[in-house]
Formats: C-alpha cells, sequence, structure tokens
C-alpha cells in the first residue's frame, strides 16, 4: 500500500509517502516539507500565536493534497514537542482538526523516542547488540536504550536545537558568554539522565538520528547525502570538539556555506553542535553512527506491524 506520514514538528511540517508492505523496507515515493519553526513561535506564555497556528493549518492542507495527489491510500498525521509542550495545544488541535480535518497524534516525549529507538533497530538489525540511541530535533532531545526493537529506557529532554537557539542563542554570531552559558545548562539537563542509563551496561553500538547530527557528521567529512542511504557515516567526539567552537564563532550565512547545512538549519547549528558534544562526553561516546531510519519511519514500520501479510 502507498502510506503517507505526516509529522508536524518543531522545525518542519514534513509528508512523507511511501510504498510499504509487511516485512518489505518502506521505500521513498514522494517527500514534502515546509519549514515552520514552530519552536521559535511560541509567545512568553508558551502559545503558538494566531500567524503560526493558520500557517500550519494551511501547510497541513498543502501535505494533505500532495498525499491525495501521489495516491496515498492512507495518511498518519501526527505532531511532536512544539505542539505536545505549546500551552495553547488544545486549541491548536482544535483549529486543526475543525480546518483540516485531521485529528493530530500528540506523540509523548517517550513516545517519540521509542518510534525512532524501533527505526533505528530496524535499520541495524539485531546484529548490533545493545543500542544506545541519540537524537536532535527542534524541540527535545531523545534518548533511548534496548536490547529489542523498543528500548529498555527512554527520556525525552527539553534540549532542541530550535528552542536553545531562541531562549540562549539571540546573537549572530552567538556571545561567547551565551555560548558557555547555554553548554553550562546543556550538561546539567544531561547528566541528570546519565545514571538512568548506565546501570543497563555499556552499549554495543551507538547512533544518532535527526538533520542535526546529519549535518555534523557532513562537515566532520562523511558523505554526501546523494550519495546514497548506504554509505555508513560517522561522528567522532574529536572532530565534534574541533568544530563546536568553530561554529558558535560564524555567523549563519557562513554556517550555511558548510557542506551539507542547509539554510534554514544554519542558525541551530550552535545549540545541536552543545547538545550532540554534550551527549557524546556525559555518555562516553567516541564515536557514533548516523541512522537514516528516525521517527517517521518508526510511525510507518509500526503501521505495518499491524497490518496482515500479503
Amino acid at each position: 500500500m502507498r502510506l503517507g506520514v505526516l509529522d508536524v514538528g518543531s522545525n518542519t511540517v514534513h509528508l512523507l509517502v511511501v510504498d510499504a508492505h509487511p516485512g518489505a523496507r518502506p521505500l521513498p515515493a514522494h517527500s514534502h516539507k515546509a519549514e515552520l519553526r514552530l519552536a521559535e513561535l511560541l509567545d512568553e506564555q508558551g502559545a503558538i500565536g494566531p500567524e503560526g497556528v493558520d500557517r500550519l493549518v494551511a501547510t497541513i492542507n498543502e501535505g494533505l493534497q500532495a498525499a491525495e495527489d501521489k495516491g496515498a491510500e492512507e495518511v498518519l498525521p501526527f505532531a511532536t514537542s512544539a505542539v505536545r509542550e505549546a500551552s495553547n495545544a488544545d486549541h491548536v488541535l482544535a483549529r486543526v482538526h475543525d480546518e483540516t480535518g485531521v485529528d493530530l497524534q500528540v506523540l509523548t516525549g517517550e513516545e517519540e523516542a521509542r518510534l525512532t529507538f524501533l527505526a533505528a533497530r530496524r535499520w541495524f538489525g539485531w546484529s548490533a547488540g545493545k543500542l544506545l540511541l541519540l537524537d536532535i530535533g527542534g524541540g527535545s532531545l531523545e534518548i533511548a536504550y534496548g536490547m529489542d526493537e523498543y528500548p529498555d529506557k527512554a527520556v525525552s529532554l527539553p534540549l532542541g536545537a530550535g528552542r536553545l537557539t531562541h531562549t540562549w542563542l539571540p546573537g549572530d554570531p552567538p556571545d561567547p558568554l551565551d555560548v558557555k552559558a547555554l553548554r553550562r545548562h546543556v550538561r546539567a539537563q544531561i547528566a541528570r539522565t546519565v545514571g538512568e542509563f548506565t546501570r543497563f551496561g555499556k552499549p554495543d553500538h551507538v547512533v544518532a538520528t535527526s538533520k542535526t547530527f546529519k549535518q555534523l557528521s557532513r562537515i566532520a567529512g562523511a558523505a554526501r547525502s546523494n550519495e546514497g542511504l548506504y554509505i555508513q557515516r560517522r561522528l567522532s567526539r574529536k572532530s565534534l570538539e574541533e568544530w563546536v567552537p568553530k561554529l558558535a564563532a560564524m555567523t549563519t550565512a557562513e554556517r550555511g556555506a558548510l557542506p551539507g547545512v542547509s539554510e534554514g538549519r544554519a542558525h541551530q547549528l550552535p545549540a545541536g553542535a552543545l547538545v550532540a558534544e554534550g551527549a557524546m562526553d556525559l555518555f562516553g561516546v567516541e564515536e557514533l553512527e548516523v541512522c537514516p531510519w528516525a521517527l517517521r519511519e518508526g510511525i510507518i514500520l509500526r503501521r505495518l506491524d499491524h497490518l496482515p501479510p500479503r
């Protein structure tokens, strides 16, 4: 069947259309993406303002039309931290339902981590052993660990690259004192959770998903995205530690000129790099591998698991 996944994230609203059936890997057929940066549109009360809601409704309608045009039999709509944590989430969900007919499933942070972990497990397989997963989104950081298809432990922290940039790093380039303050904040938040994971023992394989990790690995020398999904892409802590101060000293335009860095995400990269560096350091990770599958694929795989075999 042809499935659509409508992902209302903290940075983008992304429709992914795939051809899929139980027991087979989902094959991408179409992608439609719009950058809204909802995590950066929250007002002082934590609400998504009228303009942001209007843009969200319009973008969801565009995604639904694209899914229909591509022949999707079913669309799986979900939202993550920006909507989840908005103080007016009920109003936003009601507007979306009334004006698009879509009932957005708002994932908890733990659900987000668990489904992303499922995607990584299916990608790397059982031979990867115990997996530690790191995922940096626009609004949150997800961490998960386990031996099976669903993790033994999964947490979500409010350490997304968009959220932290908006709150902590207003300058371009950011003020060095702001960078230092954010570094302390990030490490203190992550350190609170480390003990919950280390009691399970050392992971056999550490993997990372998300645009932030893909961009960081690319500027550190990993293969370009157009070279395909099956080329191994790694990021070492040593390389990341060298790049963090460089990224913080650059302007958004300078970062946007780096290989693999998208113009729309360039302003968030210093915050994302600080989170990645802090997580790798505090969890004792010398090197990780970037996984091409993430939350959207996890949603698809869970849906396929409930379909009868062909």
